[in-house]
């Protein structure tokens, strides 16, 4: 059965966020493939990823460029070219037609905007009705993440 982790964003951006996220991922030695709804934003993560910090490497790469061989993958769409077991959903990107392909979904939505958080909500109800487990994160005035439900 698949998991499905919600994180709700309020104190800090997907940004700030994602490569913490990706890097946990990836100590696990999961692969990770990371949907978001535009070729605009995916170009804008791909170079957050490269820039998010001084001190350490995220290995990536865009779809357009990937091979089997890349740890994340950041795609635009359904794809999910090195067959990863988890799945990031961020902008506003829908669940996969096959939620039980993946070992972890991670959807990761703004907290501050009503539109994300009516999408997340709707999500939430797709997944247990599916008879999928599913969390719910928060952030508290530290950054760390608490489990709400």
């Amino acid at each position: 059965m698949t998991e499905v982790r919600f994180y709700q964003l309020q104190r800090q951006t997907l940004e700030q966020v994602l490569p913490v996220l990706l890097t946990r991922t990836l100590e696990r030695g999961w692969k990770a493939v990371v949907e978001t709804t535009g070729p605009e934003r995916l170009s804008a993560l791909d170079d957050a990823l490269w820039t998010f910090s001084d001190d350490s490497f995220l290995p990536h790469a865009p779809v357009s460029e990937a091979d089997a061989a890349d740890p994340v993958v950041l795609v635009d769409g359904p794809a999910n070219p090195g067959e990863a077991p988890v799945r990031f959903l961020v902008d506003g990107a829908p669940l996969p037609e096959a939620v039980e392909g993946y070992h972890l979904l991670v959807v990761v939505f703004d907290g501050n905007d009503e539109e994300a958080l009516a999408l997340a909500r709707e999500q939430w109800r797709q997944v247990k009705a599916g008879g999928h487990e599913a969390t719910y994160w928060q952030q508290d005035s530290d950054g760390r993440w608490n489990k709400k439900a």
